[in-house]
C-alpha cells in the first residue's frame, strides 16, 4: 500500500478528501485482497439469505465486489470521489453493489441502509482514522442482530519504520477490541484480521496501582468538541482516561486542569473557562483520593501527543458509546457521570460534593442530531400534535438527545418512544423522557404565553426546556421531583444544554412547589407521571383560569386531562390517551387486588373499595357463560372511551389480569365487574378473517362465571350497547373535578367517581340527570 506522502502533523489530523482522490487518480492503490483474507471472510462471515454488507473506506472496490460474489448486497463507501470513480469503472459489471461518497468519521450516515447490515468491514484504513473507537462503534451500531464487524489492518511489527503510520501496534489493537463482547484474531500474511461481535459492548471501571500520596489531590478535565463528544486518552496502561493530574502546591483546580490539558493533549484553554462541577473523594487502598471535576467550556489548538510515555493517543467519543468502551480509569468514569449522570451505570460509590459555581451551558451536537431532530419535529407537527408556532420552534431547537446522553440518537429522536432514564428494576421504570408527540401535546394544552411561570411535577430536563423555550426569556419553569438522583440529573443536564431558566427542586410533587409559587399562582401546571388523584396543592397553587395538564388514572386507565381552574372547580377541556410512570410520592398507591384460581387470575379495584370475592374461586371452576354484545367492528378499532365509560358508569367495575397463555380467561387485561359471587369481563372475538387487517371483523363478547353470570353478562353487554349507540361517536364527555368534601346535592348531574381528594363528575351523553339513580335501582351505588 502506498499512501499519500504527508508530514507527521498532517498525518495527525488526517488526510483530506482531495489528497486521497489525487492518490487514486494517480493510479495508486492499496494492497490487493489476499487469498488468506478471502478464506477467512468465507469461513467466519458467510452470507445469510438476504445478507447485506458494508465496505467502509472501500477504495477502488475490490473487497466490495468480492463480498457481492459471496451473496451479499453491498454498500461500498469512501470519502474520496477519485476512489469511487475507479470503483465504478473497474467493477461496472458487478451486480448488487452501491457506491456512496461518505466520510465514515465525519459525515451523517443517513444514506446507508436503514435496515442495517449483517457484515461491516473496514480494511487497511483504521490507522488513518483519528477517533477509531468512535468510528467502530458508529459502524457496529449499523449491524443487524448477530452481525459481525471485521477490521483488517497492517501490524506494526510487520511494517517498515518509514511506513509505520499505516499500521497498528499491539497496544493500538488492544484499544480497538476493548469493550466488544467477543473478538477473534487471525493472521493473513502479516495483516491482523479482527472479527468483532457483540456491538453493544460493555465497560469496566479499572484502577491503577496505589497512587503516590502527593498525587492524591487531582483534577479530572472534561472537555467536549463542536459535536458534543468528550475527549479521552488511551493510556499506556491500557485504560481510557480523562485529561488531568495532580494539583500542585498553591494551584487552583481550574488552573491545574488547564495546565494538565495542555501538557497531556496539546489543547489550550483559559482558567476563566474552567469550572469545578463537583469534588469527589474515595479511598484507593490506604490513600484518600480527592478529585476536582473541572468542566471546560472553551478551548483552542489541535490534539497532539506531548506525553507519549503516558498516552498512546487521544480520541473524541460520543457520550452514548461510553458504556461500550471497555476499561475506563475509575476516577475518570466517576467524573464523566458527575457531568452526565447515567452515561456509565453501575459504578462503585463515591462521595461527591457539588460546587455552587454555575457552569455555563456548553454547545455542541453532530449534524446527525440536527437531521433527526428535524425529522422528529416534522412527524409530530405533521400529525397535528404541535399546531402553534412556538411549540413547533421548541421541537426544532431544543436538543432532546442531550437530556438522554446515554441513548442512541435514533432512539432519542424517535417521535413515538419514551426513553427510560432511571429504573427501579429491569421491569420497572422510575423516570423517563416521554414520547415527543405527547410532550408537544401537553405543552400545547397549557396555552402558555411568554413570561409565564409554570410548574412541572416529575423532572427530567427535556420537557422543562420545551416549556422554557415556549415561555421565552422572561419565562420560568419550576420542576419538582421526589427522587434526589432525578433532580441531580435534571440540574446537571440543564446546566450542560439548557436555557438557564429551569429551577429543579427536590420535593414531593403531590405538595407542589410551595416555596416557589408566584403571588397569583402558577400560570400553568403539568404533571408528568400517572396520578391516581388530584392533589389539593395543585389546585391551591394554580392561578385562576390557568390550566392543569395531568395524566389521571380512572379505573386504572390513564388519560391526559387538561383542566381549567374556575373557582374551586376544575373543568375538563381536553382528553388524550397516554401512559406514564406511576407516582412515587405521598399519593402513590397500590390498588387492592385478589388472586384467584391458584394465582391464575388477578382482580384489581383501581378505584374505591375492593369488592366481595366470596364464591369466585368456585365460580371460576364452573361453566363459562358467553354473551355476544352485537357490536361488530371492522379493522383496527378505537374503543378508548368505552374503557372510561365502563369504569365510571358500571357498578362493580374492576380490572382482570391473567398470565400469558392462560386458557381460563380469554383476555390478558380486561375490563370486568364483580357482584353476587360472579364475575364478567369484556373480550373480543374475530368473526371474519381477511388478508388485509382493515377488512377483518371483530365482535365484542361478555364472558361470565358464577350463579349470576347471565345477569352480569347482560348488564355488561347493555353497557357496551349504550356506549355504541350514544357515546361512541361523541367522544369523551364534559367532566368536572370538585373538592372531596363537596356534598352530593352540590354536584352537577352525572356519574361520580370519588378519589381521596376529589370528586369527578362525568356527564356522558345519553345518561339522564338521574343516571346514577338508575344504577342504584339496578342494585348498584355511586362509584
Amino acid at each position: 500500500m502506498t499512501p499519500p506522502s504527508f508530514t507527521s502533523k498532517e498525518r495527525s489530523v488526517g488526510y483530506t478528501r482531495t489528497d486521497w482522490s489525487e492518490h487514486y487518480n494517480d493510479g495508486r492503490d492499496f494492497r490487493r485482497l489476499g487469498d488468506e483474507e478471502r478464506d477467512l471472510l468465507v469461513e467466519h462471515t458467510p452470507a445469510p439469505e438476504g445478507g447485506r454488507a458494508l465496505d467502509a473506506c472501500c477504495g477502488t472496490g475490490e473487497l466490495a465486489a468480492y463480498l457481492a460474489s459471496l451473496g451479499y448486497t453491498v454498500d461500498g463507501i469512501d470519502f474520496a470521489e477519485g476512489a469511487l470513480e475507479r470503483a465504478r469503472t473497474e467493477h461496472a459489471g458487478v451486480e448488487g453493489v452501491r457506491w456512496l461518497c461518505l466520510d465514515v468519521e465525519h459525515d451523517d450516515l443517513a444514506g446507508l441502509a436503514e435496515d442495517g447490515y449483517d457484515l461491516v468491514v473496514i480494511r487497511l484504513s483504521i490507522a488513518f482514522i483519528r477517533d477509531r473507537a468512535r468510528v467502530l462503534r458508529r459502524l457496529s451500531a449499523r449491524l443487524r442482530e448477530g452481525g459481525t464487524l471485521v477490521v483488517i489492518t497492517p501490524v506494526a511489527e510487520n511494517t517498515p519504520e518509514e511506513r509505520r503510520h499505516i499500521a497498528l501496534d499491539e497496544n493500538e489493537l488492544d484499544a480497538l477490541i476493548d469493550g466488544f463482547n467477543t473478538c477473534e484474531r487471525f493472521d493473513a500474511k502479516g495483516l491482523a484480521v479482527l472479527v468483532l461481535r457483540g456491538p453493544g459492548g460493555s465497560f469496566s471501571a479499572e484502577e491503577k496501582l496505589r497512587p503516590d500520596p502527593q498525587a492524591v489531590f487531582g483534577a479530572a478535565v472534561v472537555v467536549t468538541d463542536a459535536f458534543g463528544r468528550v475527549l479521552l486518552g488511551r493510556s499506556t496502561r491500557g485504560l481510557w482516561e480523562l485529561p488531568g493530574g495532580r494539583i500542585e502546591k498553591g494551584e487552583t483546580a481550574p488552573a491545574a486542569a488547564v495546565r494538565e490539558l495542555a501538557e497531556e493533549s496539546g489543547l489550550t484553554a483559559r482558567v476563566e473557562d474552567a469550572h469545578v462541577v463537583t469534588v469527589m473523594h474515595d479511598d484507593r487502598l490506604d490513600v484518600r483520593r480527592v478529585t476536582a471535576v473541572v468542566r471546560l467550556t472553551s478551548w483552542d489548538g489541535e490534539l497532539g501527543l506531548p506525553e507519549p510515555h503516558h498516552f498512546l493517543r487521544w480520541e473524541w467519543h460520543d457520550l452514548n458509546t461510553l458504556a461500550t468502551l471497555g476499561r475506563i480509569f475509575t476516577p475518570s468514569a466517576q467524573a464523566l457521570t458527575a457531568v452526565w449522570p447515567g452515561v456509565l451505570p453501575g459504578l462503585p460509590p463515591v462521595h461527591s460534593y457539588a460546587c455552587a459555581t454555575a457552569v455555563p451551558p456548553v454547545p455542541g451536537e453532530p449534524a446527525e442530531a440536527v437531521r433527526l431532530r428535524e425529522r422528529m419535529a416534522g412527524i409530530v407537527i405533521g400529525k397535528g400534535w404541535a399546531p402553534s408556532a412556538r411549540v413547533q420552534a421548541a421541537l426544532h431547537e431544543v436538543p432532546r438527545h442531550r437530556f438522554v446522553p446515554e441513548t442512541l440518537l435514533e432512539t432519542a429522536y424517535h417521535d413515538d418512544l419514551a426513553v427510560v432514564t432511571v429504573r427501579e428494576s429491569p421491569e420497572s421504570a422510575v423516570s423517563s423522557v416521554s414520547a415527543a408527540w405527547l410532550q408537544a401535546d401537553m405543552v400545547e394544552q397549557l396555552r402558555l404565553e411568554r413570561g409565564m411561570t409554570v410548574l412541572e411535577v416529575g423532572s427530567g430536563g427535556y420537557n422543562a426546556e420545551l416549556l422554557a423555550h415556549v415561555l421565552g426569556e422572561r419565562g420560568r419553569v419550576v420542576t419538582v421531583d421526589v427522587d434526589p438522583y432525578v433532580v441531580h440529573r435534571t440540574r446537571r443536564l440543564c446546566a450542560e444544554a439548557g436555557s438557564g431558566r429551569i429551577t429543579a427542586v427536590l420535593g414531593d410533587g403531590g405538595l407542589g412547589a410551595p416555596h416557589h409559587v408566584p403571588a397569583c399562582g402558577f400560570d400553568g401546571m403539568v404533571i408528568t407521571h400517572n396520578a391516581y388523584d388530584i392533589a389539593p396543592a395543585w389546585r391551591e397553587q394554580l392561578a385562576e383560569g390557568a390550566r392543569l395538564v395531568v395524566p389521571l388514572e380512572m379505573g386504572g386507565y390513564t388519560r391526559s386531562l387538561t383542566l381549567v381552574q374556575r373557582g374551586d372547580v376544575l373543568h375538563t377541556e381536553n382528553w388524550t390517551y397516554c401512559g406514564f410512570v406511576r407516582d412515587r410520592g405521598t399519593a402513590a398507591r397500590t390498588a387492592p387486588a385478589a388472586r384467584l384460581a391458584d394465582g391464575a387470575v388477578t382482580v384489581r379495584w383501581e378505584d374505591g373499595a375492593p369488592g366481595d370475592v366470596t364464591g369466585l374461586e368456585e365460580a371460576l371452576r364452573g361453566p363459562r357463560h358467553e354473551l355476544p354484545t352485537g357490536l361488530i367492528v371492522q379493522g383496527v378499532f378505537n374503543f378508548e372511551t368505552l374503557q372510561i365509560y365502563a369504569a365510571t358508569a358500571l357498578h362493580g367495575f374492576c380490572r382482570l389480569a391473567v398470565p400469558e397463555g392462560s386458557t381460563l380467561v380469554a383476555q390478558r387485561d380486561a375490563a370486568a365487574m364483580v357482584a353476587d359471587g360472579s364475575l364478567a369481563y369484556l373480550t373480543h372475538v374475530k368473526v371474519k378473517d381477511a388478508p388485509d387487517p382493515a377488512d377483518r371483523l371483530t365482535e365484542f363478547f361478555i364472558h361470565a362465571y358464577g350463579p349470576a353470570a347471565e345477569e352480569l353478562a347482560e348488564r355488561f353487554a347493555e353497557c357496551v350497547r349504550t356506549w355504541d349507540r350514544k357515546v361512541r361517536e361523541s367522544g369523551y364527555p364534559p367532566m368536572t373535578v370538585h373538592p372531596a368534601g363537596t356534598p352530593d346535592e352540590q354536584l352537577p348531574a352525572g356519574d361520580v367517581l370519588d378519589k381521596p381528594s376529589a370528586r369527578l363528575v362525568f356527564q356522558w351523553p345519553g345518561r339522564t340527570p338521574a343516571g346514577t339513580q338508575d344504577l342504584l335501582a339496578a342494585g348498584g351505588q355511586r362509584a
